[in-house]
This record gives structure tokens, sequence and C-alpha cells, in this order.
């Protein structure tokens, strides 16, 4: 009598390892991510450093494109290995500088150096997901990648604050880089070294010329952002956004911009569905502890709802099999994301009650946490084995493209708006957010074909 097969595990002898390494090395990212906000202005006012605050973020996020444009020309030519060494090397060198920093610009040369890290781990880890992983596993995966962000999304403030308090700032960078090594132990050895030449792309140094023009353009939309924005600001504001426009144009798969079937519309959901997402997310506790009267902490409930929903809706995505059956998902959750932005600007807008916006982003967590992993799955099967590195750098550099430009565009109008109109300005936050998830939505039959 036969042996009844054993159903593939991410926990199985051979994945054991680079399954927990992986899930261990999203969760300290996330946990920095967050934390770090939360501890950036007592960094920045001990450095004397307000004036580069804003720098510090957005100098890692657009450092984090060029990262991610390396990647995708080196894991395609020569494997995940060597992009993960390096990704990890930056990551923890920009974590060391931030954390002994003897003023904000070295701070934020930290920054930048974490964010070309980051940017390149970020693809590394989807191509080893490629390479390591059988197809069936892959849901599990995705759906264990966004659980990881969870604690970190819950218990990341709370936590960045108690270190700032009781041993200082700079134990928020020094406390990740600490467990670093431990990551790196655990899921190197998985990544075999290419024996092979590399191959690089011919457009390889053309890709990464445009990926320092939207870095250079993002990095200009955050210093514009700020008002008043006279006429002058306006122009440049425009040059910038059209230089990311065409940055995205020569950076992603062809057809992007034109909801090309297949890949191209995988790609381009990716950035309708996360940018609209998180901008939305910054702008929620901000109504409810400005217009509503509820507390930091109850208003930073209903964030951590959202996380946890997606953590639930992503598990369920795991379980459904079948390519008819996970397109139906796919559609599903983008249309729960946008009822739940949807609801954001009703709540905003003074049609719904204030209590109303915890569980409607709920809804919207939950729709994300369905669809991501989906598009996600999509693009590694989608694209040719030979171009998972490309494909995934494309996955994200959507969401950053996309993320930047909607965030420079509202935060303008916010500036302008909030003081003596706060319900227009915030409406004009959330609509633009709503209307880019229902275009996702409207979308939702294009990978497919």
């Amino acid at each position: 009598m036969n042996a009844p097969a054993l159903s593939p595990s991410l926990f199985s002898p051979g994945l054991r390892a680079p399954s927990i390494g992986a899930v261990a090395l999203i969760s300290m990212v996330a946990f920095e991510a967050i934390a770090v906000a939360a501890a950036m202005p007592t960094a920045a006012a001990a450095l004397s450093g307000i004036g580069l605050y804003a720098l510090a973020f957005g100098g890692t996020l657009a450092a984090g494109l060029v990262g991610m444009v390396l990647a995708g020309n080196d894991c395609d030519a020569r494997g995940p290995r060597a992009s993960m060494v390096w990704g990890l090397g930056l990551f923890g060198a920009g974590l060391l500088l931030a954390g002994v920093a003897g003023s904000m610009l070295q701070l934020v040369l930290g920054r930048v150096a974490q964010g070309l890290g980051g940017g390149m781990i970020g693809v590394a880890i989807y191509v080893a997901a490629a390479r390591l992983y059988p197809g069936a596993l892959r849901p599990r995966l995705f759906a264990l990648f966004a659980a990881a962000w969870v604690l970190p999304a819950i218990l990341g403030p709370g936590l960045a604050a108690l270190i700032v308090e009781s041993v200082g700032w700079r134990w928020v960078f020094l406390g990740v880089l600490a467990l670093l090594p431990a990551c790196a132990w655990l899921l190197l050895p998985a990544l075999a070294p290419s024996v092979e030449a590399p191959r690089w792309p011919a457009d390889a140094r053309a890709r990464l010329g445009w990926a320092l023009l939207g870095a250079g353009a993002a990095l200009s939309l955050h210093a514009l952002g700020k008002p008043p924005l006279d006429l002058t600001g306006a122009g440049l504001g425009a040059l910038c956004l059209s230089a990311l426009a065409l940055s995205a144009f020569r950076l992603l798969p062809p057809g992007t911009l034109r909801a090309g079937r297949g890949l191209p519309s995988v790609v381009l959901l990716r950035g309708l569905l996360a940018s609209s997402f998180l901008a939305a997310e910054v702008f929620i506790p901000l109504w409810l502890t400005l217009h509503a009267g509820w507390s930091v902490a109850e208003a930073g409930l209903s964030l951590s709802l959202g996380a946890l929903c997606w953590s639930l809706g992503s598990g369920l995505q795991a379980r459904i099999g079948g390519t008819a059956k996970r397109s139906l998902a796919l559609r599903g959750g983008l249309l729960l994301t946008a009822l739940g932005i949807a609801g954001q600007l009703l709540a905003v807008s003074e049609l719904l009650p204030a209590w109303s916006m915890p569980p409607l982003w709920a809804l919207a967590g939950f729709g994300i946490g369905v669809a991501f992993p989906i598009l996600s799955v999509l693009m590694l099967e989608l694209a040719e084995p030979a171009e998972h590195g490309r494909a995934a750098a494309a996955l994200q550099l959507s969401e950053a493209l996309s993320h930047t430009a909607l965030l420079a565009v509202i935060g303008i109008g916010f500036a302008a708006l909030q003081a003596e109109q706060p319900v227009l300005a915030f409406s004009l936050v959330f609509a633009p957010c709503a209307a880019l998830a229902t275009l996702a939505t409207l979308l939702s039959r294009r990978p497919s074909g």
C-alpha cells in the first residue's frame, strides 16, 4: 500500500529556514519603518535637524526606486543571492549610520542607504519566492508575508515610544541591526550563488538612468509639497509629475499605462491598489483626532483593525484554488477596497458618522488583503522565469511611483485648504483615492485576458 502523498508545506525541511528567515526579515523591515516614523521627531529635535525631517523619509523612498531597478537587473542576470547580500549589507550599513548619527545629514544618508538596500531586498525576496517555492505554495507564502506586517503595525508605535523613552531613539535603528545577521543566516544558504557568467539586460544602464530620474522627481515633489504653493512651484510640481510619468513609461512593462492585458495590467493594478489604500490610510487618524475628537490611541485602533483584516484577507486567499475562483476573489477584493475607501469619503463629507470609519476601513483592509497577494502570485505566473527580477521590480516600482504621485497631488491641495475648509480638504484627499480604487475594480478582468 502506497503512503499518502504529503501536502507541500512552507516549513518542510528544505524550506523551513528560508521561510522563517524571510518572514523575520519582513517583520523587522516593517517594524523599522513604523518605529522610525514614531521616533523621527525625537531624533530630528535631538540633532537640530527639523529642516531635513521630510528628506529623512523622501530620501528613503527615492533611493528605494533605484534599488528596485538595480535588483531587477541583477536578479535576472545572476539570481537573487547577490542582490539579497547587497541589500542586507546596505540596509544594515544604513541602520548603523543612522543609529550613530552625529548630525541630521548623517541620519539622512543612513536613511538613503536603507532605502537603497530595502528596494533590493524587496525584489530579491520575490525572485527567491519564485525559485524556491512551487506555485501551489506561493499564495500561502504571500499570506505569511502579510501576516508578518501585523504585529509590527499593532505594536510598533508603542514599542518605539518605549525604546525612545527608556534607552533612546538610536536603539530604534541599532536594535533592528542587531537582529539582521540572524535573518541573513537563515535566508542566504537557500539562495545558491550563480555559477554562470552574468547576462545583463541590454538596457540595464538606461533603466538605471530612468530610475535616477524618477528618484530625483520624487525627492523634488517632497520638497515642493509645502504651502504656500505659488505659480512657479505649481509649474515645477507639474514638471516633476511629468518626469515620474516618463520614468514609469520607461521602467514598467510595455502597455502598463494603458492597462494592457496580462502582466501589464497586474503591474498597473498593484500601483492603483497600493497607492489608493496607503494614501487614504495616512489621513484617517488625522481626521478622527482633529475633527471627530478621538484620542490618538482610539484613532490608531482604526489602522490596527485595518492591518488585522489585511492579514485575515490574505489568509483567506491562500485557501482559494483554481484560476477562475482566484480571478473572482481578485475582483471581490478590489471591490471591497474601493467600497471601504469610498466609505471614508462619505464620513469626512459628514454623510456618515465618524464611528463608521473603523469598520469601513476594516472592509478595505480585508479587500486589499485578498487582492494584494493574488496580484503578487499572478506576477510570478505571467512573467517569464528569466524576467522574474524585472517583473518583481516593476510591481514594486508601480506601487512606489503611484504612491509618490498621489501623495504629492493630494498633499498640496490638503495643505492649501485644511485650515479654512477642512471638510473640503479631507474630501479632496479621499475622493482621488476612492476613484483610483474604483478604476482598479473596473480593470480587474484585464490580467486574465
